[in-house]
């Protein structure tokens, strides 16, 4: 997270932490990805933590390297891929999956840009004003910003689980107000609401174990 290590690695192990509850609360194998998704945004604060460790004593060791890559694949290239397969896998709605799969062509290619851009360009983390900023050439346009909006909020905004809409709204908002706020830092901030978010996803964990249940029991 973009305040300090302290920050992050308790980030990561709140996260990780809603995750494990979320994997034993999972009645069937479509949810897992879902459930998975705050463990894994635990492992992304983790390296970003690590990073605030190596950036201040060694900013062009190989180790400060590999951790900024992995944040950065992380944030621009895990993210519009993962959060549209995890949202179709739980959506019953067959209109509204449709619509989603449109999110997800979306996220695939602009995953696969910035793949691209990462591997065959610069791109480095600082810590600047108190926040890990990261660098990356060439600058993202704003048609690659909606087309990760697209992906990453508005997917789950689709859903036709109340639980999981509110999920993409609360990271939409989070996505203005880092934008506002933090805008050198956005990668970093607005990460950091997406874990933050993840208890919602254990909300709506609890809320289908007891669907389950009833089921059952009818």
């Amino acid at each position: 997270m973009c305040f300090s290590a302290t920050a992050s690695f308790a980030t990561a192990g709140l996260t990780g932490t809603i995750g494990i509850v979320c994997l034993m609360k999972v009645t069937a194998p479509r949810q897992l990805p879902l459930a998975a998704a705050p463990v894994l945004f635990g492992l992304q604060q983790c390296a970003e933590g690590l990073l605030w460790l190596n950036l201040p004593v060694a900013p062009d060791a190989p180790g400060s390297a590999n951790l900024t890559l992995l944040y950065l694949l992380f944030a621009q290239v895990f993210w519009p891929v993962y959060v549209p397969i995890a949202m179709l896998l739980v959506e019953p709605k067959q209109r509204r999956r449709r619509l989603m799969l449109g999110c997800l062509a979306l996220g695939i290619g602009g995953g696969a840009w910035c793949l691209w851009s990462l591997l065959s360009h610069a791109h480095a983390a600082v810590i600047l004003d108190g926040h890990v900023v990261y660098v990356t050439e060439p600058r993202h346009s704003i048609a690659l910003a909606l087309v990760y909006l697209a992906a990453t909020c508005l997917t789950p905004m689709l859903s036709s689980w109340r639980t999981v809409a509110a999920l993409g709204a609360i990271v939409f908002v989070g996505c203005i107000v880092a934008y506002v706020l933090y805008w050198e830092a956005f990668a970093s901030v607005w990460c950091f609401f997406a874990a933050a978010a993840s208890a919602v996803i254990l909300g709506h964990f609890e809320q289908s174990r007891r669907r389950h249940l009833r089921t059952v029991r009818a």
